[in-house]
């Protein structure tokens, strides 16, 4: 209880500490400091409780409601004084449709509900705490460096809002660590609506047309899934007549017709929050923002948030049929979709963003399922997503920093220009869809969830969304193992704090490959033995030790010459009689001069998002209205 309290406060007082911090080197030491703080004591919190079924902890405050709603008024405030300042009315009809509700849910309906036991500990919450400590604490410091140039490209004479940056960082940790351990649903929504205005204050950071832009999109259409969770936190205490998650889980598969209404509101608010179809355009958008604040909300925060409530709700939808198939059927959709959408990418911070809402449409496709086999792939999918994303993320904006673009075609020869950087870019690529890193043998757990249910549709879905996921990595996997020349190497004037965090996230990933069976035995299967009783493995022991030492020999191979000195160096094969091969120019059949180049085909006719994006978002909207119509219908049959 004490270490949970602490997760919870200290990321807070960290925060209003370096809002105050304007010192380079202060806030240094205090990120470096509390980033270190914030990691052992989730790491020490999981290590303490490892194989830890539901553990109620009695916790109950009134002085921790008040604050709830003090939170919620001002949250509604920041939101109401954007949008008048900005003129955006939709804003503030929401903020303020929210915050009434909030308040009349909280002075009336919940008036007189008590939670004995506000918060909780088991696995699935353990992993997601090792995520927000070790992944969402290494991008702050990876901050420090990254933005000390970010800063040094602002017009003469600009504000330096930094402070207010990192406090904002530091402040999502917190609130994550509300919503993974508050068994009271009312504490966690208040932690769901912080992330929400966190992520648009970071999204809107530079203060550009195009950065309000796209704030407002977040704000707008995650405060739509907050109204769908205060939705379903009134027809939870009217219904059942608590506030408490494990008697609504409990209560909601006991009586699954009396549950369609509220699991559907709450898996709504889950899909929003994760970005799917049609909301994932909000996610895109955050792509404005500075590089760590992409990986934070990529990797180990706001989207994550969205995922974990959804898999909390898999036992309910085992059993009710209405927020299940919309569940299933946005996210399988989300997934091939946008998987097909990322293959006519070649700014890889897109690249990576629609590959971020299409693996959350896979974790959301199995959480719509709902069988102990596809929550221990949606595990395993949650934690490799998170360590190679937030590698990938920090590399490219690395990578822009010192090459000036983040377009994969400008990638040539990285190679040689950041060899270390390179190998890490590679690395989390590789953990992504190459066989026999984590990632693919979640996906392989999947498949096996998939077929066993017989649902075929599921299977063609997985299988085409893997086929496009294969093609858009290995295009960029290509790009930069293509080595053919000697450039000058560019990578000498990285900050350390980037390299620290660099470092970190591909010790991770490769921790995490070589530990699968390990995190299997004691972080998933407890989760799924506690919350289901029994279950089979999707993939075997046997397979997830050879998949675990491959892994192992695949990074000792990349890594293994780095540093080493090049003896030789063989010159530039060229089709054709070379006349230049500096600039890779060379004579050909028609005694014309002809420059070699590379480029990817991007298919931008076929899979570009004007073609797709209006038939995905009519599609994935008209199975939501449908979902909620159909559970309005359970809700009168029973009233």
């Amino acid at each position: 209880m004490a270490l949970i309290g602490f997760l919870i406060l200290f990321p807070l007082l960290v925060a209003g500490v370096l809002l105050v911090a304007r010192n380079e080197t202060a806030r240094r030491v205090i990120v470096c400091a509390a980033a270190v703080v914030i990691g052992v004591g989730s790491i020490w919190l999981v290590m303490a409780n490892l194989g830890t079924p539901w553990l109620q902890i009695e916790f109950s405050s009134g002085a921790i409601d008040a604050v709830c709603t003090v939170v919620g008024v001002v949250i509604a405030g920041v939101v109401l004084y954007f949008g008048v300042k900005y003129k955006n009315a939709l804003a503030c009809i929401l903020a303020v449709v929210q915050v009434v509700g909030s308040l009349v849910f909280e002075l009336v309906f919940a008036h007189g509900i008590e939670v004995q036991y506000g918060l909780y500990v088991d696995s699935l919450s353990l992993l997601m705490a090792f995520i927000i400590g070790v992944v969402g604490s290494g991008i702050c410091v990876y901050a420090l460096g990254y933005m000390e140039d970010f800063q040094a490209h602002e017009p003469a004479g600009a504000k330096d809002r930094r402070p207010t940056f990192f406090a904002l960082m530091f402040l999502f940790l917190s609130a994550m660590y509300v919503i993974v351990f508050s068994n009271n649903l009312l504490w966690l929504f208040t932690g769901w609506e912080i992330t929400t205005v966190c992520s648009f204050l970071l999204i809107g950071y530079t203060r550009t047309e195009e950065a309000i832009r796209n704030a407002f999109r977040q704000i707008v259409m995650n405060l739509a899934g907050g109204i769908g969770f205060l939705v379903g936190l009134y027809a939870i205490a009217v219904q059942f007549g608590t506030l408490s998650m494990l008697e609504f889980l409990q209560l909601g598969s006991a009586f699954p017709v009396l549950a369609a209404l509220p699991a559907t509101a709450l898996a709504f608010a889950g899909i929003t929050k994760a970005a799917q179809m049609p909301f994932h355009t909000w996610l895109l958008g955050a792509m404005v923002a500075p590089t760590p604040t992409s990986a934070l909300l990529h990797s180990s925060t706001m989207v994550k948030a969205g995922v974990f409530l959804l898999v909390k709700l898999a036992p309910i939808f085992v059993v009710c049929p209405v927020p299940a198939v919309m569940t299933i059927l946005v996210g399988g959709l989300t997934f091939m979709l946008c998987s097909f959408m990322a293959i006519s990418q070649s700014n890889a911070k897109r690249v990576l963003a629609y590959s971020t809402i299409a693996n959350l449409g896979l974790i959301v496709a199995c959480a719509g399922v709902g069988t102990p086999e596809a929550i221990w792939a949606a595990a395993f999918l949650v934690l490799f997503h998170a360590v190679a994303k937030s590698l990938l993320f920090l590399c490219v904006g690395t990578a822009e920093h010192h090459i000036g673009s983040r377009n994969i075609e400008d990638m040539d020869l990285l190679f040689e220009r950041m060899p270390r950087l390179a190998r890490f870019m590679m690395a989390g690529i590789m953990v992504m869809f190459v066989a026999p890193f984590g990632m693919l043998i979640a996906k392989w757990g999947t498949l096996v969830t998939f077929a066993d249910t017989g649902n075929v549709a599921l299977v063609i879905i997985l299988g085409f969304g893997s086929a496009a996921t294969f093609l858009f990595w290995a295009k960029w996997l290509g790009k930069l193992s293509g080595i053919a020349a000697h450039p000058l190497n560019v990578e000498t004037t990285v900050h350390r704090s980037e390299w620290i965090a660099l470092m970190l996230m591909a010790v991770l990933c490769l921790l995490c490959c070589a530990g699968l069976p390990v995190i299997s035995w004691f972080v998933v299967d407890p989760y799924i033995t506690s919350v289901y009783g029994t279950y089979q493995q999707a993939v075997s022991d046997a397979n997830l030790w050879v998949g675990a030492i491959l892994s192992v020999v695949v990074f000792v191979v990349l890594f293994a010459g780095l540093g080493a000195k090049q003896v030789k160096q063989a010159p530039v094969y060229l089709s054709g009689i070379s006349a230049n091969n500096a600039n890779r120019t060379f004579t050909n059949s028609l005694s014309g001069e002809t420059m070699a180049t590379a480029r990817n085909w991007y298919l931008e006719g076929i899979f570009g998002e004007a073609k797709i994006t209006p038939v995905a978002t009519g599609a994935c909207t008209l199975i939501i209205v449908v979902a909620f119509a159909a559970a309005l219908v359970c809700s009168c049959g029973i009233i």
